[in-house]
């Protein structure tokens, strides 16, 4: 299947041929392309006979960086290189430290296997059998020595490509550049000639405990998870001519906390210039902390630990495991409980380790409300699901929702409002079932989120936005999951045949996936995602505002579901 997709993706003129400009004299079996700072022997003819998928060995997809050489493997017409340090280890008398430069290394050090990942809580979906088979997690080993960074390219050559950049979610608690298939670049890279990198970071406490109120020692500390990856930015600019990459044609893209990751780059004065397009899916919602609030949270940890103030240095011998279970301690008590359901419209009041508006870092929120001054010449895709986090996974018995327990569903979402909200949406939708209705309730606020960031990019009168929705409904599961929040990122990745426990594989998920595809891949060559082949997706106007519909039938229509977004304000 997966030879299948590889195929069905590939345009004319691009795969074999980029293949060919990095491993140059496939007839001669030993001659050696070099370019600076590049050295690619070539896969031998008989290699390419016997029809291996994998090649893998010495001389084979070599790169060199500034700290030494690194070697991949060639998947199909791909070089691959995963595990890649893009700065030193974070642990012990670094924790809470900004990133360091990667120690240089002698020889050539093999970059085939993804690296660790930062230390954190997975949650319990893996629990849960439903949630398990559709998302298929890549678990992996978790170590403070975690800025590590994955590279997919078409060419080791002088070709300057561009270079997209894959923030991953779980809000700024979880996650990794590699936790699931869907993140996995060939097929992206091969489809559009392009170098995508895929990162890990600093996450929790370890990235985000303002720890400033301390000593200058630890003045950055609420932001190092977020410096982590200005610093894979920085590793980019320096080193991805040796991928075959232009380090000044740079997107961003991410979704959910990613996305969240991304909106907060726009406004670090130290990532300025290090991207040129940024992508925001399903996490326009905001998402950072005032000093006042950080440091609060850092003193209750502290309280929680037993340390005193004189003790701070003790947090980086502690085992992380210890530091976690206080915060969550702290968070417990600082939050209100779980209700149940996902509200992002509370999200700006919880307190949790996340960014920081430090005055330096991160001098303001992003967004909130005006677009950043600072990324006004960078280009923004922003879109959501239609149903994200109110979808039937875990919940066979979800379609039997009556209107009873919708109401009562849409009281605790919104008191005193259920009767009013319900109408509205029942008005754009007679036909929906109860299911149906709450789910697009309670998912509206994320749409909202979306149309108010592309609105403000859009009054800047800079750079241009481009909204998107995706309502695509998965058939897996009899469709109970509908356009569930992350269902839209292997369409993006090219990649819905190698998720198809999410996608359902298949014609209908790749014919919506190049169309998606094309459109990602335009906007980061050009910061415009209309293809000659696509429907005309013009950039978002406030005053006749309009989107693109991803669905098997692609269109762009008017806000049609503004008056639901309306009743809930």
């Amino acid at each position: 299947m997966v030879d299948q997709q590889h195929d069905s993706l590939r345009p004319t003129g691009i795969g074999r041929r980029s293949l060919l400009r990095g491993v140059a004299g496939l007839t001669g079996g030993a001659a050696i392309l070099s370019t600076t700072q590049v050295e690619a022997t070539p896969v031998s003819t008989a290699a390419n006979l016997t029809g291996d998928t994998i090649r893998a060995g010495r001389g084979l997809a070599r790169a060199s960086t500034r700290q030494g050489e690194v070697g991949g493997y060639v998947s199909g017409d791909i070089f691959t290189f995963k595990g890649v340090p893009y700065a030193d280890e974070t642990g012990g008398e670094h924790r809470f430290l900004p990133p360091r430069p990667p120690k240089p290394w002698t020889g050539v050090r093999s970059a085939r296997s993804y690296g660790p990942v930062a230390p954190q809580d997975k949650g319990t979906g893996r629990l849960n059998d439903e949630e398990s088979f559709v998302f298929n997690w890549n678990d992996s080993v978790s170590n403070e020595d975690c800025l590590r960074l994955n590279v997919w390219t078409p060419g080791l050559d002088t070709e300057r490509r561009p270079v997209v950049v894959w923030l991953h979610g779980g809000g700024f608690a979880a996650g990794s550049g590699h936790d699931l298939p869907a993140f996995d670049g060939e097929n992206l890279a091969r489809r559009g000639d392009v170098v995508v990198v895929t990162l890990n970071h600093r996450l929790n406490l370890l990235g985000f405990l303002d720890l400033s109120a301390y000593g200058e020692r630890y003045v950055r500390s609420a932001n190092v998870g977020m410096l982590d990856i200005v610093a894979a930015l920085e590793w980019i600019r320096d080193n991805v001519h040796a991928f075959g990459g232009d380090p000044g044609r740079v997107t961003v893209f991410g979704q959910s906390g990613g996305g969240a990751k991304v909106s907060v780059l726009m406004g670090m004065p130290r990532a300025k210039g290090l991207f040129h397009r940024a992508v925001v899916m399903s996490g326009s919602f905001g998402m950072a902390n005032t000093r006042a609030t950080s440091q609060r949270l850092a003193a209750s940890l502290l309280r929680e630990l037993g340390l005193t103030d004189d003790e701070l240095d003790r947090l980086q011998s502690l085992p992380y495991a210890r530091l976690r279970a206080a915060a969550d301690a702290v968070l417990a008590r600082e939050n209100r409980p779980f209700p149940g359901f996902v509200d992002v419209r509370p999200a700006n009041m919880r307190v949790d380790f996340a960014p920081t508006v430090d005055g330096d870092d991160l001098p303001d929120m992003p967004f909130r409300p005006n677009a950043p001054s600072l990324s006004a010449g960078v280009p923004m895709m922003i879109g959501s699901t239609l149903n994200e986090f109110a979808h039937g996974i875990n919940h066979p018995d979800i379609e039997a929702m009556g209107e009873t327990e919708l109401m009562s569903r849409v009281e605790q979402f919104a008191p005193g409002q259920s009767a009013r909200i319900v109408a509205a949406f029942r008005a754009t939708t007679p036909d929906a079932s109860p299911f149906d209705l709450w789910s697009r309730i309670v998912s509206a606020p994320v749409r909202q989120a979306a149309v108010d960031q592309a609105a403000a990019k859009a009054s800047a009168g800079s750079a241009p936005a481009y909204l998107y929705w995706f309502t695509w409904r998965t058939p897996i599961l009899d469709g109970r999951p509908r356009a569930f929040h992350c269902l839209d990122i292997p369409f993006i990745f090219a990649n819905t045949d190698r998720c198809a426990t999410m996608t359902g594989g298949g014609a209908r998920a790749r014919d919506l996936s190049l169309k998606m595809t094309d459109a990602f891949l335009a906007f980061a060559r050009n910061g415009n995602p209309n293809t000659a082949s696509g429907v005309a997706w013009p950039a978002f106007q406030p005053a006749r505002a309009r989107g693109m519909i991803f669905d098997d039938t692609c269109r762009v229509e008017p806000l049609s579901d503004a008056s639901e977004r309306a009743s809930l304000a």
